[in-house]
């Protein structure tokens, strides 16, 4: 685990070298890419190419579906999650990487440089919040009254008025990254819908940490987000810290 704490740590302090000083270039599905990506990427896997683990990773080759059906296990990798914010020079952007076990995340280490905060989630062992060393256990709070909803900084979406027109009395935040499931995990929020595509790269690690903490992440057909799966763009979901909490459908 230390080595890829050490490895998470690594590229996210590369990112953060680059803050500032680059700019960006469009990949073909329109989001920005910045040499703060590519470096934190090497990074990663050179680290994760000790681990025997296939890698899957947004900046790196697009393994066809033919070859992924048959991965047992492999790692799923975002760089540099968040990378409007980190061109806008705001501190909510993250490192984000996730082991994929049987198309469910089981690990997940999602590193803030910016803040130097490091959460961690692992199946049937709890998540902790790491802060300059410091280490603290972190669990959902499902009683939040008013509940906290967090919600996409730079991604709004039209469905999310109706949808919070629904569940009533709250409080709504912006959050940039996967720092939004961050929030539900340490118990500073409730729920976050997010209507607007991500990839699985976006979510893997943070819905690890999660729901090592106590959360849940639904779609909006009610099942688990999973990531056994040819397509690598993720449908709408519901992250949230008890399904109790969820407005009822209409």
């Amino acid at each position: 685990m230390q080595a890829l704490i050490d490895a998470v740590k690594a590229a996210g302090l590369k990112a953060l070298s680059f803050q500032g000083k680059v700019g960006a270039e469009d990949k073909a599905d329109g989001s920005p890419v910045t040499l703060a990506d590519k470096a934190a990427n090497d990074i990663l896997m050179l680290a994760l190419s000790e681990t025997g683990y296939p890698v899957l990773s947004e900046e790196g080759a697009h393994t066809p579906w033919e070859a992924r059906q048959h991965w047992q296990k492999f790692w799923l990798v975002d760089p540099l999650d968040g990378t409007k914010e980190f061109l806008a020079g705001r501190p909510d952007f993250t490192v984000n990487l996730a082991l994929i076990d049987g198309g469910e995340p089981v690990l997940g280490l999602v590193y803030v440089p910016a803040t130097d905060h490091l959460y961690v989630g692992e199946k049937g062992k709890g998540a902790y919040l790491e802060v300059a060393g410091e280490r603290r256990a972190i669990s959902v709070n499902p009683d939040g009254t008013p509940p906290v909803v967090v919600a996409s900084r730079s991604h709004p979406a039209p469905e999310l008025a109706g949808w919070l027109a629904k569940l009533g009395e709250h409080e709504l935040l912006s959050r940039g990254s996967s720092l939004k499931f961050c929030a539900i995990a340490d118990g500073s929020a409730q729920l976050y819908p997010r209507f607007n595509p991500t990839m699985m790269w976006d979510t893997a690690a943070a819905q690890a940490v999660l729901e090592a903490a106590g959360g849940l992440v639904l779609t909006l057909a009610g099942e688990p987000l999973g990531y056994r799966r040819e397509n690598l763009r993720n449908g709408g979901f519901i992250a949230t810290a008890a399904a109790r909490l969820l407005p009822e459908p209409s």
